[in-house]
């Protein structure tokens, strides 16, 4: 079942397909059951879900000291961040011709930020970003890639796309305060004590869910985009009246306040972006960190990548209605992947770290996005927020948050394509659903139910069923869940 707020988006087989222009032609907006209308919203919803990234890779990248205590900065990384995505988004678009929007991976980036850059200095670890894509986009023109996005079983394929749909809600309830660090247990409901919602901003984050679930419910057009636009003008509202203030004031915690951008209009509107990082690059990291340890990292960064993008393309065709019933492939796969490979390069050369296919695309679908239009649409807008990226900070993650919920409501559908009577597909389906939302990773959610997979497969006495790169990628995951193990074997710091 496709994963769509409208009946015209059906499959393509169940609509004329004869195409209506060169447009039309060129990405099969008609063949695809869409319109060029739909596009062009689909393309504002996923914008309007990620530009967040904008505002928080310089946060994450732009604050951290590398080894000899130097910043990227805030403005600069800010600049950078939009760049690459406009420049990749358009490309994913054009090229690879899906609705899936690009920019710097999270996770990824926390990863560059603390664990590579803490040991060398910015460029070298832009360095070795740069690398892990070349292996990448390698990976993909050897035709590797593809290989294994086909020899993954449908049924974990369908864990892949319910397990990001739990993820992605569960973004969305810890950006919108529903869902907090517990007192005494990991999670908790809202900021109080005893597990109570509090603030204005939760207010608006449960206004808004309500106001999405009801469009989308009722199949309105744009139901996602509309709820999001909904919720920020509440926001505003809501800030001018009651002022909640941010999270963080003065260096002092304020679990009532707005948890990234405060929803006021800012001042100026327009901003120059700061470019000056791009090709701040170095490959001598080898020579200071040791190849080793070098070598570790960018082991580590490649198969994050590799199966990060693997899940999120898998769970995104799946809803897009792109994938082929037996879920084994999609149009222009090759491709898709091609571009992703390039992007972890760009975000590398770009020094806004990795970047890749993002999951937030899956609300411009559920919006009704079919085809590249949508990509190019957001890509853009990202061109835009080159000179508008204080405007971006209007849209508080109390409003964009709703979205992504509702969203994973309608992508864990895909459980009932997994037969839960098969312990052997139940135990690894249930390991990838449950352990990305759990360990905040979707790399760790696809490791665990390829490991499960094999091992269970095996046991059973089926080991002939399984495909060899079944295997090869289990072996990969278990070197990658013990990293550490190595490290303290190699003797590697």
């Amino acid at each position: 079942m496709s994963v769509t707020t409208q009946d015209a988006a059906a499959p393509a087989e169940h609509v004329d397909p004869a195409p209506r222009g060169r447009l039309d032609r060129f990405f099969e907006i008609t063949r695809r059951g869409s319109t060029v209308k739909r596009e062009v919203l689909a393309g504002l919803t996923t914008f309007a879900t990620m530009a967040y990234i904008v505002v928080l890779n310089p946060l994450i990248i732009g604050t951290a000291p590398d080894k000899d205590g130097n910043l990227l900065g805030i403005a600069p990384v800010a600049g950078v961040t939009a760049l690459v995505a406009a420049v990749m988004t358009i490309m994913m678009g054009v090229v690879g011709r899906v609705p899936f929007a690009v920019a710097t991976g999270l996770g990824l980036n926390a990863f560059v930020a603390y664990a590579v850059a803490s040991q060398m200095t910015w460029a070298e670890a832009m360095g070795l970003v740069v690398i892990e894509g070349l292996i990448i986009t390698v990976l993909v023109l050897t035709g590797f890639r593809k290989a294994v996005f086909r020899a993954i079983p449908a049924e974990l394929k369908a864990a892949i796309a319910a397990g990001i749909g739990l993820f992605i809600a569960l973004i969305g309830f810890v950006d919108g305060g529903l869902v907090r660090a517990g007192t005494g247990v990991p999670l908790q409901l809202g900021s109080g004590s005893n597990g109570t919602l509090h603030g204005w901003p939760t207010v608006v984050f449960l206004v808004g869910l309500l106001v999405t679930g009801i469009l989308v419910a009722k199949k309105v057009k744009a139901g996602v985009l509309i709820g999001i636009v909904a919720t920020t003008v509440v926001a505003v509202v809501v800030n001018a009246f009651a002022k909640p203030g941010a999270a963080l004031v003065g260096g002092k915690p304020n679990p009532d306040g707005w948890r990234l951008n405060v929803p006021t209009l800012p001042d100026p509107l327009v901003q120059k972006p700061d470019l000056h990082l791009l090709g701040n690059v170095s490959f001598s990291a080898f020579a200071h960190v040791g190849v080793m340890t070098a070598l570790l990292l960018v082991f580590t960064l490649v198969l994050a990548d590799f199966f990060d993008v693997m899940g999120t393309t898998v769970g995104l065709a799946k809803q897009a209605n792109l994938a082929t019933k037996d879920g084994t492939d999609m149009p222009r796969l090759g491709k898709v992947l091609f571009v992703d490979g390039v992007a972890a390069v760009a975000g590398g050369a770009g020094s806004a770290s990795s970047a890749t296919t993002y999951v937030e695309s899956s609300s411009g679908i559920a919006d009704g996005g079919r085809t590249g239009l949508t990509s190019v649409v957001t890509g853009v807008l990202f061109l835009g927020a080159l000179l508008l990226t204080p405007l971006v900070t209007l849209v508080p993650s109390e409003a964009a948050g709703p979205a992504l919920v509702i969203v994973g409501a309608l992508m864990i559908r895909q459980v009932k394509d997994i037969d839960f009577t098969d312990v052997g597909v139940a135990v690894p389906a249930f390991l990838t659903m449950t352990l990305m939302p759990f360990t905040y990773s979707i790399t760790n959610g696809i490791g665990a139910g390829f490991v499960s997979w094999v091992a269970i497969r095996v046991a059973q006495g089926k080991g002939r069923q399984i495909h060899p790169l079944m295997w090869a990628v289990a072996v990969a995951f278990v070197i990658y869940f013990a990293i550490n193990l190595v490290k303290a074997v190699t003797g590697v710091s």
